[in-house]
């Protein structure tokens, strides 16, 4: 018979933090679960192991045979199909196990993934430009020469506005093996200019509630900002923050970035999903501190939990 795990800890609640590298918002996280009464150990997926002759089947960095309570996901170790595909395994794993994971692999596959955030977001009948994902150069020139307006060109698993190319003619195509992994993802353009400048909408998406918001503001198209966009304060906007929460259950996160804008007609767009969003610009335009308010909303689901698992324990015994 194969040992037992040993059960999460009913005293301080364990946190996995998994990140990439212990940067700055790793160490927000820290302090911020820290200052909660909560112990965090640290972690790359990529330092996490399948270990079949284990009592959980992994072998987790500072956890010895046991599981913790929760897993905040800041960021994930780049790495080739196969080691990102390992990577994905874990957290699949450990939630398979009953661990709380968060976002989980199935939220950040489907955020990853541009094309498949897409056609969520469309399933769900959430308002998003329409979008083509295809492999072939010649259906990618149909799709060119049919639309009347511009695409944007992304990188499928891209990330904070690099990669991106404005299409508005079949010349402006990359040949595919100039392309990351040889798809063409093309969504229509709606931005909109307003004297000279470009803007959007960032808002953060926490337990199912907008938690932060921020409009971001560009000399170039790409507002992103790390390509030099600035962050700026925006008033409540409810039907903006109803749709970024919608697009987050979509794509069944619970802590996301969400990018929108308003179209030339004014109406919502939905642009894209981030399910590990960074925070400095929501920071310094709102004021708000990210970490602590992604540590509560964690250490509430952990109790929740733990509250849930007590009621079946003692009615079990009645």
């Amino acid at each position: 018979m194969r040992p037992l795990i040993d059960a999460p800890s009913l005293g301080p609640v364990r946190i996995l933090l998994v990140t990439a590298q212990v940067d700055r918002h790793a160490r927000e996280l820290i302090q911020a679960f820290g200052n909660l009464g909560a112990q965090v150990n640290t972690t790359g997926l990529a330092e996490i192991g399948f270990d079949t002759g284990s009592a959980s089947g992994l072998a987790i960095p500072h956890f010895g045979g046991s599981l913790p309570d929760a897993v905040c996901v800041r960021t994930m170790d780049a790495g080739s199909f196969e080691q990102v595909t390992r990577r994905l395994g874990v957290l699949h794993a450990l939630t398979r196990l009953g661990v709380l994971v968060s976002n989980d692999a199935r939220a950040i596959e489907n955020c990853v993934d541009k094309s498949m955030t897409s056609f969520l977001i469309a399933r769900a009948g959430l308002p998003s430009p329409r979008s083509f994902t295809v492999e072939s150069r010649a259906e990618a020139l149909r799709i060119t020469a049919a639309e009347a307006g511009p695409l944007v060109l992304k990188p499928l698993f891209g990330a904070q506005g690099n990669g991106l190319k404005l299409i508005h003619t079949a010349d402006d195509l990359p040949a595919a093996e100039d392309i990351a992994g040889g798809v063409y993802y093309l969504q229509r353009f709606a931005g909109v200019e307003t004297a000279g400048r470009w803007s959007d909408v960032r808002i953060l998406v926490s337990a199912g509630r907008a938690a932060a918001s921020m409009r971001r503001q560009a000399a170039s198209w790409i507002t992103n900002v790390k390509q030099g966009a600035e962050p700026l304060p925006m008033p409540p906007d409810g039907d903006l923050e109803a749709l970024a929460v919608a697009a987050t259950e979509a794509v069944g996160g619970d802590f996301c970035g969400v990018d929108l804008l308003r179209d030339a007609a004014g109406r919502a767009q939905i642009i894209e999903v981030n399910s590990m969003p960074a925070w400095t610009g929501l920071k310094k335009a709102t004021g708000c501190d990210l970490a602590a308010i992604r540590a509560r909303d964690l250490l509430a689901q952990v109790e929740a939990r733990r509250a849930a698992s007590a009621f079946r324990s003692l009615s079990a015994a009645e």
